[in-house]
């Protein structure tokens, strides 16, 4: 994914990769402070990035809305915890 008007798919001094790939943690809430304000600056200038994180937080509302009566057990947020971390480790190989 590339940035408009940006060269090499970087805008506000961050790689689009690297936002998308936190996007959930900016939705969250679960990055640190100066970290949230890079990613912000980024959306705030990059459209292709800003429409993703658009999508992904219309899905987060979407299943949030549809899953409110029902809590995952705690042992399956472990599981799925653990797996995202296993995933990115590979990936960043």
């Amino acid at each position: 994914m590339s940035c408009e008007g940006q060269g090499a798919g970087e805008a506000a001094g961050s790689d689009c990769s690297e936002v998308l790939h936190r996007v959930y943690e900016y939705l969250d809430g679960e990055m640190t402070q100066d970290d949230t304000v890079k990613i912000k600056h980024h959306l705030d200038e990059c459209g292709p990035c800003l429409r993703e994180y658009d999508l992904d937080q219309a899905l987060k509302a979407l299943v949030k809305r549809s899953c409110a009566c029902e809590e995952a057990p705690v042992e399956l947020r472990t599981q799925i915890m653990a797996r995202i971390t296993t995933i990115r480790y590979e990936i960043s190989e």
